[in-house]
């Protein structure tokens, strides 16, 4: 209880010196902002106040601008620098056939003495990082370019630079939110849990045991839809973040299938291709055919699309693609692209069935929550918002954005 209320009076103080300098001295920079000095207080007292602060939107890093030559200052705000220039210098210090370049980065009029602005400079050949303390011109050095290709997309182009815009502790404090989701723990499972429901609204109600329905195979046909949600161990990090990009409330999608004989398979997919361009070769052949990587995003994926390995297959893309070929897009079906699809966009099209009644009998049979659908297993009830409402529309999904929370899907996107 003392350090409790020691910890408090010394926030309050805090509070108090930085309105006094707002409102007394706005001429004069304050001496600090609370959270600045957040590293300085009891870990029990700082992390429940940045838990507030930062969220895991705070690890995705903002474009500032790209740093040319010394004609073309490049200049921003910053988190904590709120004037700053960036500018590229080539020389040849290492007596390399394409020689280096140093970026200066002059960063002034801090908010407060003990702030610090983190970033990230990136070309398509290399990422690194650096912060900034001092109020001064910076360099950093690039020795020597890895190749032709790099110094000519660093002449043309400049260098990258990303603000990470919570700093350095609440990039730290970012990523201790992440790193959990990962372990195959109890605690892995609890922060899945706890992420989704602060991220996404999830509710994760727990089901009457047991959790497992005794399913009657005889009842299963070619076509049923299958969803599955991991919340544990590596694939349920993974699945955890995809969630929480795409909005859906499934992290992955198979379909049943019966062959000549009626025997039950489940058909799935979700390999990687390993044999494709890396993504250096990649931006640079963008920029030298006058587009962005940020455009090449935006280009609408087609079904009939082979890359080296073979068709984009993803798990979602798999099932879809039978549907398509199976007429349920009717004559839609030259107008859709199955390869723009998240399971999100999966299960809330209207090709499920929408009569309860109709449902096998063992379907939820030991819940007293009636899902439209059936839950074959779990701990927890599956949430599938927006479940069977949506029509089908030519170009469907080719141009929605997915920022979270709320997932605004544009009419007609």
């Amino acid at each position: 209880m003392i350090l409790f209320f020691k910890t408090h009076h010394i926030i309050l103080l805090l509070i108090t010196i930085h309105a006094i300098s707002h409102s007394k001295v706005q001429a004069l920079k304050a001496l600090f902002y609370p959270r600045d000095i957040l590293p300085l207080l009891p870990r029990q007292v700082s992390w429940p106040i940045l838990n507030t602060l930062n969220n895991a939107e705070d690890l995705l890093p903002a474009f500032v601008g790209t740093a040319t030559t010394v004609e073309n200052h490049l200049q921003w705000k910053g988190a904590c620098f709120y004037n700053n220039s960036a500018w590229l210098e080539f020389h040849n210090k290492s007596k390399t056939e394409f020689g280096g370049g140093t970026l200066h980065i002059k960063v002034r009029n801090a908010h407060s003495w003990t702030c610090m602005d983190l970033y990230l400079f990136a070309t398509p050949y290399r990422v690194t990082w650096d912060y900034y303390f001092l109020s001064r011109e910076h360099t950093l050095e690039f020795k020597e370019w890895h190749s032709k290709s790099e110094y000519e997309y660093v002449k043309n182009r400049g260098i990258s630079i990303f603000l990470l815009q919570a700093g350095m502790l609440g990039t730290l404090k970012s990523l201790w939110e992440v790193f959990p989701l990962f372990t195959n723990t109890n605690w892995g499972e609890n922060s899945n849990v706890a992420f989704l429901q602060k991220h996404m609204g999830a509710t994760f109600e727990e089901r009457p045991k047991p959790w497992v329905t005794n399913i009657s195979a005889d009842d299963i046909n070619s076509g049923d839809f299958l969803v599955l949600s991991k919340i544990r161990g590596l694939w349920g990090g993974f699945e955890t973040l995809e969630k929480w990009v795409t909005g859906s409330y499934a992290g992955h999608a198979a379909v049943c299938l019966r062959d000549s004989e009626g025997k039950l398979w489940v058909g799935e997919s979700g390999r990687d291709n390993e044999q494709n361009l890396s993504l250096s070769e990649i931006l640079v052949d963008v920029e030298k055919r006058g587009s962005s990587f940020g455009e090449l995003l935006a280009v609408p994926e087609q079904d009939n699309w082979v890359y080296v390995d073979g068709k984009s297959t993803s798990c979602i893309a798999f099932v879809f693609e039978m549907y398509k070929e199976a007429g349920l897009f009717g004559s839609l079906s030259s107008a859709i692209q199955v390869t723009e699809f998240t399971i999100k966009d999966a299960y809330t099209l209207k090709f499920f069935e929408n009569n309860s009644s109709r449902l096998p009998k063992w379907c939820n049979d030991v819940d007293r929550v009636k899902l439209p659908f059936c839950q074959i297993r779990g701990r927890y009830r599956m949430e599938l918002p927006g479940y069977n409402t949506m029509d089908p529309y030519p170009h469907m999904n080719e141009r929605c954005p997915s920022l979270p929370p709320k997932y605004s899907r544009p009419t007609g996107c």
